[in-house]
Order: C-alpha cells, then structure tokens, then sequence
C-alpha cells in the first residue's frame, strides 16, 4: 500500500513531502530482526502474531530526495533485516534536506531484536516477551513499556523511560546506559527484583528505598545496589554518565 500526502509547511522548496507505505512478511514466532534507521523513529510493538507489519512515513522538501530514500526489507528463514535508507544531508541547503523515516512495525511479541540502531529520533518498545532486545539510539527519547525480555539499551544523550504495569516472574533484565541525560524506571509496587543503579554525575530517586544510597564523594558517583522484594531472577540495572535516575512506584 502506498500513499502520498503533501503537507504546506510555508511555500515553494519549504513544503513537506510525505509518503506513506505498509508491507507484511510473514516470520516465525521465535524469528530474529534488526532494525535500522538514521532520522525519525522506531516505534516496535509486540504482538500475537506470526508476521511483520511495517509502515513507514518518509518525509523530504522536494520529489527528488523522497524518491531517494529507501526501505528496504531482507527476509530469510528465521530472520528479518529492515533498513531505511536516506542520501547523505548537505546541511548548507535546505532544499537538499535529506528527510526523515517514522517506521511503525508490528511483530512476533516472541522475537528477539538483534539489533535496533536509531542516529536522532525517538524510539518505542512495547509489550516484548522474546529472548533480547538491543537498542541504540543517538540523541532522544527511548520508551520502553511492559517488556519482559533482556534488554540493553543505549543511549548517548536524551531521555530513557522503562515502565512496567504489573509484573512477571520470570529471568529477565534491563541493562540501561545512557551517556547525557535522565532515566527513569516505572515498576509495581509488589514487584520483586535485583536493582543496580549508578549516577556517575547526578541524583538518585528512589521510592523503593529501605536501604541508604552509597556515594563516593571524591567521584560524585550515587549508587544503589539492593534487593527489592525479595528479588526474584529479575535484575535492573541502569548507569547515567551526566544525569538524573529515578526508581519510581507505578502505582503506590
């Protein structure tokens, strides 16, 4: 399915070009996928499904750049690979301006990503119970809701919110680095898990907090290393280079 929308945004080379396109590839349940995408968003739902809904929005200032860019979609027995293609930007023309890709995809909630990879935009994972989730973004946003499934996220400069709305006994963590910038974690109250938290220049907040923070006060470093609730095989651990964490009760 293809459509295209042309949006005024001012007149002449200033317009806004969009083009809309939806392709479905059927996968298994366990299958593996990596996404790649320069500018725009990544936004990634789990589903009871046994295929790939991708729909992607491409954005330019002229027919010549959107024609340029590209999704393209590599499939093979187990694995899917989808990759949006952009010209390189010439930052002294706005005429030139190289365009954005927002690409929607639906998937197995069972699959595993083996690799999310955003320059500048805003990632979304929603609702993820595979194997593992790598991601990778720039500059940001990261969202991260109800994914129960190992996850490492990156990121080098934004902010990173992981969020759970009930909770669920199982092996599984969240491995959080963000560079510059704040996390914040949303988690039940009755939940039970290892947290290891580490702000290397910024403040910790914590609501599960029956334990003192430890502080190296030569390094400025805040850390929290405790069990909460008992624990269980869960572990979250996040790290901000130059930022702000907060551990937050979803619903106290």
């Amino acid at each position: 399915m293809l459509l295209m929308l042309l949006n005024g945004c001012g007149s002449g080379n200033n317009r806004v070009l969009e083009e809309v396109s939806e392709k479905v590839y059927m996968v298994e349940p366990s299958a593996t996928i990596s996404i790649h995408n320069y500018n725009g968003a990544i936004l990634v739902y789990g589903s009871n499904v046994n295929e790939v809904r991708v729909r992607s929005l491409k954005r330019a200032y002229s027919h010549e750049r959107l024609n340029q860019i590209a999704i393209d979609v590599s499939a093979k027995p187990g694995a899917l690979s989808i990759t949006a293609k952009t010209p390189p930007q010439r930052k002294w023309a706005l005429s030139d301006y190289s365009g954005t890709v927002d690409c929607t995809i639906v998937i197995p909630a069972t699959a595993s990503i083996s690799a999310l990879d955003l320059n500048a935009g805003e990632v979304l994972l929603d609702s993820m119970h595979g194997r593992e989730v790598h991601a990778r973004l720039g500059d940001g946003r990261i969202f991260v809701r109800n994914c129960f499934i190992n996850l490492d996220l990156t990121m080098n400069r934004g902010t990173l919110t992981l969020g759970y709305d009930w909770w669920e006994q199982g092996k599984f963590s969240a491995h959080v680095n963000v560079g510059q910038g704040n996390a914040s974690v949303f988690l039940p109250t009755d939940a039970g898990f290892h947290l290891v938290a580490r702000a290397a220049h910024g403040k910790i907040a914590n609501d599960f907090n029956n334990v003192p923070l430890t502080t190296n006060s030569s390094a400025r470093e805040m850390k929290i290393d405790q069990i909460i609730n008992g624990g269980g095989s869960a572990t979250i651990q996040v790290r901000v280079d130059k930022g702000n964490i907060k551990i937050a009760e979803a619903n106290p």
